[in-house]
């Protein structure tokens, strides 16, 4: 009788390195999303309060490849950087932009449900950066009541970038999926 060796009775499994294409696809968004960023922060659409960032529509990208997991991250984080942003809001907004990625991701058999996990992330987490962060009160009301106030214009920003715009770009992309985003 043959005496099996360790690596044949357990399967060992190795992840591999991320690819080249998934690396260039990450570095590609990360930079279109610092640049839409810089074109909503021209009109002053890109903080506080009222927020439609044009580069939110690209959180459906997690839908068709998981490399736009990373480049959304890492182009939040240079975008609030670059733009100047408190640290706060650097640091949990360029983390609510990775929830939104990461649930993007994880719902991506669903369209529809593409843009949901941006929504929330964005509309729980920056209103809460807008208070602390920022110190954005609203003289008369409790801070509960701001919180209320900021969830509806966030939301609002959130659901006209990542649901509206963020759905015609899925939409268009749709059609040349396997063209842009194929991993060989």
């Amino acid at each position: 009788m043959k005496k099996q060796s360790y690596s044949e009775t357990i399967p060992v499994r190795i992840a591999p390195p991320m690819s080249l294409t998934l690396l260039v696809q990450a570095a590609m968004i990360a930079a279109i999303y610092v640049v839409l960023t810089f074109i909503a922060n021209a009109f002053g659409l890109a903080n506080y309060a009222v927020q439609v960032r044009f580069s939110e529509a690209l959180t459906i990208l997690p839908y068709f490849t998981p490399a736009a997991i990373p480049g959304l991250s890492i182009g939040c984080l240079l975008s609030n950087i670059l733009t100047g942003c408190a640290l706060p809001d650097i640091i949990f907004g360029s983390l609510a932009t990775l929830i939104g990625a990461l649930g993007t991701y994880a719902l991506r058999k669903w369209k529809w449900c593409a843009p949901a996990c941006p929504i929330i992330a964005n509309t729980i987490i920056v209103p809460l950066v807008l208070i602390y962060g920022y110190g954005l009160t609203i003289e008369g009301l409790s801070v509960l009541q701001c919180f209320g106030y900021y969830c509806l214009t966030v939301g609002a920003g959130e659901i006209i970038s990542c649901g509206v715009l963020g759905m015609i770009l899925l939409f268009a992309l749709q059609k040349y999926r396997h063209i842009l985003f194929k991993e060989n």
